[in-house]
């Protein structure tokens, strides 16, 4: 750092005033909106969420040939896709329950259980290496019912307990 010489100056207060004025009204005019647009993706991300998981489902649906879930699909909220939207068991045949694999070949005991959209068990051999995934992630930061044509409904929430 030097020494400043006889004669020099620095910033006079009027100029320093004038550059915190403007960095003042900056600040008014750009926090106001960042929050805002913090707000919009916050929905965004919500939004995109709910319609993979509504996508899932149908796809899941089309891929197992059934218009209907089974009567015992998932009326409670859920984050775990590992459970949704229906965990029921395999062995009641008839009204949408999953007797047959998509080679149709009867499920046993020792298959998952259910039509769900992580780790679905689509060939019914209960191997790990021919599970399906129809969404990314196991958990969802939201919570999700369905009924039994597979419409999905979200919630912010957890089930009160």
């Amino acid at each position: 750092m030097r020494i400043p010489k006889r004669g020099e100056k620095g910033f006079t207060l009027i100029e320093l005033l004038i550059v915190v004025a403007i960095l003042g009204v900056l600040a008014g005019i750009v926090i106001p909106n960042v929050g805002r647009f913090i707000g919009r993706g916050q929905e965004e991300a919500k939004d995109t969420e709910f319609a993979n998981i509504q996508s899932a489902v149908h796809s899941m649906m089309t891929d197992n040939e059934i218009s209907l879930l089974p009567t015992s699909v998932n009326t409670t909220r859920t984050n775990n896709m590992g459970a949704f939207p229906d965990t029921s068991a395999t062995a009641a045949a008839g009204a949408g329950a999953k007797d047959k694999d998509i080679d149709g070949n009867n499920y046993v005991a020792a298959d998952k259980n259910g039509y769900i959209l992580y780790q679905h068990d689509r060939e019914g051999d209960g191997l790990t290496d021919n599970l399906s995934n129809y969404v990314a992630t196991q958990y969802t930061s939201y919570w999700y019912t369905a009924d039994a044509q597979g419409t999905v409904t979200q919630y912010d929430t957890a089930p009160a307990e």
